[in-house]
């Protein structure tokens, strides 16, 4: 084992084992300013997130991550945009296995969420997919595939579903004092 990867291990035990359970958001913000790729301003990790190689992930500014998710960065990026909700238990993964490999290889992507998406509770984005501009993805869905912008999909596998107005305007001014 690599220095840089012992290193980022221990990072990632200290939060998702110590600190994401500390019921000061001030707290836990501080270290993911400094752990994540990028924490932008107004967002707020609720408690009990747990994140796999923090440095591959970029929270953009006024996200919302509710209690329990999973963010999984450890081979490739996750991205969000602006004001994005993400509901309680969501989880994000980029990195899986092909069922098809004789020899159980790894396969992955990056995950991309756009502008003022709102991914409801306990759904599951899966390894390389997009999801566009103001979606919204349904309490449970498992995204196998890229949603379109203000596309409204569920499921499993997620389809689309409905669509939302493209006329957005809101921006998260959401400032919890413990969770």
């Amino acid at each position: 084992m690599t220095p840089r990867v012992l290193a980022g291990s221990l990072l990632s035990y200290v939060y998702n084992h110590w600190l994401t359970h500390v019921p000061s958001h001030h707290i836990r913000r501080a270290y993911l300013r400094a752990y994540l790729g990028a924490c932008g301003d107004r967002t707020w990790v609720q408690m009990g997130c747990r994140f796999l190689n923090g440095r591959k992930v970029f929270l953009g500014p006024r996200n919302s991550i509710n209690f329990g998710c999973l963010f999984d960065g450890r081979r490739y990026a996750i991205r969000t945009g602006s004001d994005v909700s993400i509901g309680p238990e969501a989880t994000l993964l980029t990195l899986g296995h092909d069922p098809q490999s004789p020899d159980f290889a790894d396969q992955g992507g990056d995950i991309v969420i756009g502008d003022r998406v709102w991914i409801a509770y306990r759904a599951i984005i899966m390894p390389g997919v997009t999801v566009g501009e103001g979606a919204v993805v349904a309490a449970g869905a498992v995204v196998t595939q890229d949603v379109a912008p203000y596309t409204i999909v569920g499921g499993v596998p997620a389809r689309p579903i409905g669509t939302r107005e493209a006329n957005l305007r809101y921006a998260f001014n959401y400032a919890p004092f413990l969770v």
